[in-house]
Order: structure tokens, then sequence, then C-alpha cells
């Protein structure tokens, strides 16, 4: 009998794995600004977006990625940030491209006003707390959000497990000194397929008319 209970807990194990996105194993690749090219105005970004309790700060004017605690203040400089899948900006403005390729961004031509969106107060978007989920407890912060930035990955929990599914457009971000950014989020796994580490191409500065 004590064997069929652990070959039966073994085996629920292998169904829920990756379930709630716990990270499985220490991850030893760099994070941070990678892969910066600056005669193209490009680079890479990698992040652990594992742990629900922080935010990671990034500011691209220096090329910077600062984390905190969801309940401490944001760093002094830093232009977008990001909380698992979530984001958030620093007084940013954000349009969802129709380019899927920074070698598109020129075709983009003028972007209207109003197709820029800016980030809104949410009470029940940023989850800092999932261990009480089977019982339908979700723990959430109160924070801004980009409801533009962060349809970058449209997560399906209707389906257990749940659904990814990358948009794999290029967004373009007005930052709050007028400049220009383009981004987009090429992974949301690490190479053990353990999900919460953001992989994040950039062009900044871009020209954008």
């Amino acid at each position: 009998m004590g064997a069929i209970v652990l070959l039966l807990l073994s085996s629920c194990n292998g169904i829920f794995n990756g379930i709630y996105d716990e990270p499985l194993e220490e991850e030893t690749s760099a994070f941070g600004f990678v892969d910066i090219d600056d005669t193209n105005n490009t680079g890479r970004i990698y992040i652990d977006a594992t742990d629900y309790t922080k935010w990671h700060y990034i500011d691209l004017h220096n090329k910077q990625v600062t984390a905190t605690s969801v309940d401490e203040a944001s760093p002094e400089n830093w232009d977008f940030a990001i909380h698992r899948y979530d984001s958030k900006t620093n007084g940013a403005f954000v349009f969802e491209s129709e380019a899927i390729d920074f070698g598109d961004i020129s075709d983009i031509g003028i972007i209207p006003e109003e197709s820029f969106v800016a980030d809104e107060w949410t009470t029940d978007k940023i989850t800092i707390d999932m261990s009480q989920m089977m019982d339908g407890v979700i723990v959430y912060a109160e924070d801004y959000y980009n409801p533009c930035l962060s349809s970058w990955l449209d997560v399906d929990t209707s389906t257990m497990p749940p659904i990814y599914t990358l948009s794999g457009r290029v967004y373009i971000i007005r930052l709050a000194d007028g400049t220009y950014a383009a981004l987009r989020l090429v992974n949301f796994m690490s190479d053990a397929a353990i999900k919460g580490f953001m992989t994040i191409d950039y062009k900044y500065p871009v020209q954008i008319q």
C-alpha cells in the first residue's frame, strides 16, 4: 500500500510540475544587460523574475537593473519595471506595433497620440502570494500596471496547466524624457524551461516619426 501511495505522489509531481511557475533549480546565467551592441543601440535584458515578491526596475539610460521588494520604494532612476510577466513604467506611454522585428520599426510611421497607453492603478493584477491558490485565495499588491506592455505574454489560466502565448510584437515606449525605446519579449523561460526568466530585446534610443 505504501508503495502505491509513493507511486501516486510521484505521478502527481510530474503532472503538476510547473503549474505554479516555481523555480526548480538554481539559474547560473548572467543577468541584467547582456549582448549590448552600442553601434546599433540594441541589446538584451535577462531577468530572473521567478520571485512573486519583487519588482525589477530597468534603467535604459544607464543600462542597469535594480530588484526591490514589492513593498519598497522604486529606485531613483528607472524607465520600466517587470514583476513576473507584469510591467509598469516610470511615467511613460506604450504602443503595441505590428512589427515583429526591430528592422520593421521604420515602417511604423506616425503613431497617433491616442494609441499610446498609460499605466493604470490596479488592485488585482500584481500577484504576490499564490500559496493558498487551491483554497481560492490569491494575494495581490496595489500598484501601477501597464496593460499594453503586459500583453506581450498572455497567460490563459482557464486550463491546467495554463497556456502561455507570446505576442511576438515590438512595443514602442515613449519615455518620460520624450525619447523612445523599442522592446520585444523573446522568452519567458530559462534554458531549463523554468518559467519566470524574462528575455527582453531592446533598442534604445530609437527614432519614431
